[in-house]
């Protein structure tokens, strides 16, 4: 763990604890730690129980939790070591980038060494779903809505078709004619119709593909059924936990309320995104513990130079893994499911049932009543009680359904007469559609020498295998009649392990291509982010500002030289208007500039725009000035990069389309991505320097509360309020405060 690499120790052998050692020793040289954790109990517990330990060795803990203030964030972030789940720090460091004043930034000891538990959940599991912080409104509701009532009249096959290995929906030609139909327009596909298209393909995605208790559940704050106060929130596929605060970008989320018949929240803008592959790549040093990664060492290694070690167990693992018991159909996997924990619970023996999907775990409670098994339900409805219902699991008769135990946490012990009747019994009522997740449900049971059980139980219907199972094997399954009965052979077993794998080689290739796209963003962020940075971090940034006024005229002057390769007549007109109207105030004639090479001409214009501005701010207080030009760099900066965001992705959404004409889609994103981003520099350095001109400064110096406008081209565009300190540094132009009528350099200043 210290050396940055993933330690892979089974369910119970000692994670949290050993995570002491390297937390600590990192933490000595003063840079700052963050152990990272998939939810805020787990985060909560370990900084808790292992922050004794720390502060024993001198050391300060924090913990980062979502409900935090700035002024609290940046304590904890500022502690030896932090405690925190993936999400919370990745949004800190966003809305870090973000931040107008310094001051304000929460990560004060930047990113130094990251210990991140059950690292395959977060940086393989969570990472195809980057973090995105959304802001402003667009009324688009109406649209959402008209969208989910035409998809909704639709009939699957004629007008629709889906894809069920890539869980896609499309519109068929019949569909197309029956939008062009419903929508009165001649051509669907026409661009000025771009949104609309948008709009349907999110609603057949909603309708189609998105399954309600499995992606997402509908919660009321007040516990009611009123669908009024209802809202839609993501469940976490991996885990089963509920993802507070979360919301599908891209419209997908207002499609799914439109669906539910939910308030459709306005949609909103990207602000800013970045994926947790990139986030974490971030830190200095990286490391990773849990119990099974092995199976995605190849991408560990690609993407994060980290290499999975496998830690043997401290005592051998006696737990048995019966073979899977196979059924052609749902009914009879789900009877065979009861019957099997009905003969445990009768022996006393405690149950642990996983499930992939809250509608399963519903439907397996509703058959246990039925056969009058008492039972508890852990899911992503009552998520409040995890601690309380698993510590509960190794008791005697005790029958338990959780939907995906990933990274529960919470230990299981089990008294001597339960390890007598063999442990605690771990029923799979399907596969996974990853083997990690298997893994997972089977290491709760047979921890630390323990004795235990686990069998799964798989039928041909179940989504895992329609999607990626064998024709072949479920023809054969009916045609030999086999009805209520099991089959238990190497065969199918092999086929549902091929299945997990095509599933996980999906997914890394959808992981992957995340990447390599965000990777030409990340470049961009970088880049962006340590503008934003130099702003922030300097008292002043009048020398930049001066070489933004030089960058602006460049970019005009060589913009007018191709294609004759020299400016000619009409180009000296339009430079000489541009300049007039937009930057000078004393208008220069085409004479004064028509017989100056380009870089000459550079010089002339670059000297006649600074030596006005120096005029225009020579008489204002020095941190007037530099607040002035902080706040309209960093709100130009900021406002042209969201914009550039949404056009980026708005690139993306259609790229793919570039390999119908044999040509590399990636290739393609990346030139068209860099020539949007050089285009989006050269239009800052105009607006700023275009804004700082022409802006103007009021100060009331009579108020307690002082005020300043900024106004562009006579229009009031921004007003923002400042407090004065109370001894309020003179600027060395300005009128001295003793009386004598002399500017304060000439006078007290001297």
């Amino acid at each position: 763990l210290h050396e940055g690499d993933i330690a892979e120790m089974k369910t119970g052998e000692g994670k949290t604890l050993t995570s002491i050692f390297p937390v600590y020793l990192n933490a000595l040289t003063g840079n700052g730690v963050h152990v990272v954790t998939v939810n805020d109990y787990l985060a909560g517990r370990d900084a808790e129980n292992n922050g004794l330990v720390f502060k024993f060795l001198g050391l300060t803990v924090g913990l980062n939790k979502r409900e935090l203030t700035p002024a609290q964030k940046q304590e904890a972030h500022g502690c030896d070591v932090t405690y925190t789940t993936n999400a919370e720090l990745g949004f800190d460091y966003l809305r870090d980038n973000m931040v107008t004043k310094l001051e304000d930034k929460v990560l004060v000891r930047g990113l130094n060494y990251a210990l991140v538990d059950e690292v395959d959940s977060i940086l393989v599991d969570e990472s195809r779903t980057p973090l995105i912080i959304s802001g402003g409104r667009k009324n688009t509701a109406a649209l959402y809505l008209q969208a989910d009532r035409f998809v909704k009249s639709l009939k699957k096959d004629d007008d629709y078709e889906v894809d069920i290995e890539s869980k896609t929906v499309t519109l068929t030609s019949q569909g197309i004619a029956k939008a062009e139909r419903g929508f009165k327009l001649a051509n669907l596909y026409d661009p000025q119709h771009t949104s609309l298209v948008h709009h349907i393909n999110q609603a057949l995605k909603a309708n189609y593909t998105m399954t309600r208790d499995v992606e997402y559940m509908i919660a009321t704050e007040d516990g009611s059924r009123d669908i009024r106060n209802a809202k839609i929130m993501i469940i976490d596929q991996f885990t089963g936990r509920v993802m507070p605060g979360r919301a599908y970008s891209d419209g997908l989320h207002q499609a799914i309320e439109a669906k539910e018949g939910v308030p459709i929240k306005e949609e909103t803008e990207t602000r800013a995104t970045i994926t947790y592959q990139n986030f974490f790549r971030l830190f200095n040093k990286l490391a990773g513990m849990t119990g099974t990664a092995k199976t995605e060492e190849e991408e560990f290694r690609n993407i994060y130079n980290m290499y999975v070690i496998e830690i043997p167990t401290n005592k051998d693992v006696i737990r048995i893994d019966a073979p899977d018991l196979v059924y052609a159909t749902k009914e009879a996997k789900y009877k065979a499911v009861i019957e099997f924990v009905k003969e445990r619970y009768n022996e006393g023996q405690p149950v642990l049932i996983g499930t992939i999907a809250i509608e399963t775990s519903e439907l397996i409670s509703r058959l246990l009543k039925q056969a009058h098994i008492p039972h508890e339900v852990l899911n992503a409805k009552n998520h409040e009680r995890e601690a309380e219902i698993i510590s509960k699991i190794g008791q005697s008769k005790s029958v338990t359904i959780a939907t995906n135990m990933a990274g529960r946490g919470t230990d299981i012990k089990l008294s001597d007469e339960i390890k007598e009747l063999g442990g605690l019994c771990v029923v799979g009522t399907e596969r996974h559609e990853s083997r990690r997740i298997d893994n997972q449900l089977r290491g709760r049971s047979g921890r630390q020498g323990d004795p235990g059980y686990t069998q799964f139980f798989v039928s041909m219907k179940d989504d895992l295998m329609v999607r990626f199972g064998s024709d072949r094997i479920g023809a054969m399954m009916e045609s030999m009649g086999l009805g209520e009965q099991a089959i238990q052979s190497k065969t199918f077993t092999k086929s549902i392990g091929t299945a997990q794998k095509r599933v996980e080689g999906n997914n890394f290739d959808i992981r992957k291509s995340l990447l390599q796209y965000d990777d030409v963003m990340n470049n961009q962020r970088e880049i962006i982010y340590e503008k934003r940075n130099k702003i922030l971090d300097n008292t002043s940034i009048h020398e930049m500002v001066l070489t933004t006024y030089r960058h602006h005229i460049e970019d005009l002057v060589n913009s007018h030289i191709p294609p004759e390769n020299y400016l000619t007549e009409d180009d000296i007109r339009e430079i000489t208007e541009f300049v007039n109207e937009n930057l000078l105030k004393i208008d220069l004639s085409e004479n004064d500039i028509k017989d100056k090479e380009a870089n000459e001409l550079i010089d002339f214009l670059s000297k006649k725009v600074i030596e006005e501005y120096e005029e225009k701010i020579k008489d204002l207080p020095e941190e007037i000035v530099q607040e002035f030009e902080k706040v309209i760099t960093l709100q130009v900066l900021d406002n042209y990069w969201m914009e550039h965001i949404n056009t980026m992705s708005h690139l993306r959404e259609g790229i793919h389309l570039r390999g119908y004409a044999q040509e590399d889609p990636l290739r393609a994103y990346t030139m068209e991505g860099f020539d949007l981003f050089d285009s989006m520099l050269q239009k800052i350095d105009k607006d700023v320097s275009i804004f700082l001109l022409k802006a103007e400064i009021r100060q009331n110096i009579e108020r307690k509360e002082t005020t300043k406008k900024i106004i562009t081209n006579d229009k009031e565009e921004k007003t923002t309020k400042k407090q004065p300190k109370r001894s309020q540094k003179i600027g060395r132009n300005q009128i001295c405060s003793c009386g004598s009528g002399l500017k304060y350099k000439n006078c007290c200043g001297k």
